[in-house]
């Protein structure tokens, strides 16, 4: 049976760990972004019309997406998800080496 190279396993998990270091990234320039866009607003006309809130949902949308882009929806329901999904992957490659 064909086993995985355990220097395989350590890129993939390196490649995870670089997707999930972007995410947050990510996120931390959608806050900042938000927060520079509210003061601006808040500057010009003093929450007379609200514009920087169309900021805001463009900057959500495009974080739920890539969150469950990236972590699926297992990530939402429950405490134990990272474990389930290394188990599914493990023989998600088991089937797959099977038929090989």
């Amino acid at each position: 049976m064909y086993n995985i190279n355990p220097d395989e396993k350590y890129f993939k998990a390196k490649e995870r760990v670089a997707t999930i270091k972007k995410f947050y990234a990510s996120l931390l320039s959608g806050v900042i972004a938000i927060l520079i866009t509210g003061a601006i607003n808040y500057y010009t006309n003093e929450w007379q019309y609200p514009w920087f809130l169309w900021v805001v949902f463009g900057v959500s949308v495009s974080t739920i997406i890539k969150a469950i882009k990236i972590f699926g929806y297992n990530a939402i329901l429950g405490k134990n998800w990272e474990e389930r999904k290394i188990k599914e992957y493990m023989q998600e490659d088991e089937r797959k080496t099977r038929w090989e």
